[in-house]
């Protein structure tokens, strides 16, 4: 471990999320969008937008699109919060993001 620190290695990297919430990607490309002011967009895609947040660490909450989390329901997407992972959320096309981002507490601002 000493030897990939003296390297430049990073064993660390700092994100500026408060929660981050996990999408299941198939279950979004099955629906073919649904989500969004016109209902054609993916649900992260939708989300991210909605609580205008950036991609990537520096943003104030991640959405992060994962690969199947092998729930597959019919006309839903599968959403984990990170935060609490022991109860799944499945979204409707049309749901409502405030509502949404609430249940995820993704729209909290720090103290």
């Amino acid at each position: 471990m000493e030897a990939a620190r003296s390297g430049g290695l990073k064993d660390h990297v700092r994100a500026n999320w408060r929660n981050v919430a996990l999408v299941c990607r198939k279950c979004s490309k099955k629906l073919d969008g649904g989500f969004g002011s016109k209902g054609d967009e993916r649900l992260a895609k939708a989300l991210r937008k909605h609580l205008a947040l950036k991609k990537g660490r520096k943003s104030d909450a991640g959405i992060v699109e994962v690969n199947c989390l092998g729930v597959c329901p019919k006309g839903a997407v599968t959403v984990v919060d990170g935060a609490d992972s022991r109860e799944w959320l499945l979204v409707r096309p049309g749901a409502d993001l405030d509502e949404l981002a609430q249940a995820l507490r993704l729209g909290e601002k720090r103290p």
